[in-house]
């Protein structure tokens, strides 16, 4: 296996962990009933990726949109020179 097919596969597995297991565990069912002619095994299988794929494009645009509402402005207090400074404080001693 390519070495940065593998490093990407990993990344996503840690991230997504659910939408990762729910993709494995139907393909493991979809091959296994594609080799061994269960169709119900296969249609679960396929059915199980599906969702798996789905919640994984979910979650990317969940987070696309979170990216992209949280950047916000900031402002800085207009100077002005009429102001007088505050006082220090001083701790008073007992």
């Amino acid at each position: 296996m390519n070495v940065k097919l593998t490093r990407k596969l990993k990344l996503i597995y840690q991230k997504e962990k659910i939408s990762a297991f729910i993709f494995t565990f139907g393909a493991m069912d979809a091959i296994l009933g594609g080799f061994s002619e269960r169709w119900t095994l296969l249609s679960l299988g396929i059915l199980l990726v599906i969702i798996g794929g789905w919640m994984r494009w979910l979650q990317i645009q969940k987070n696309q949109k979170i990216i992209s509402v949280t950047t916000s402005r900031r402002y800085l207090n207009p100077a002005r020179s009429d102001l007088t400074p505050l006082p220090p404080l001083k701790r008073k001693r007992d």
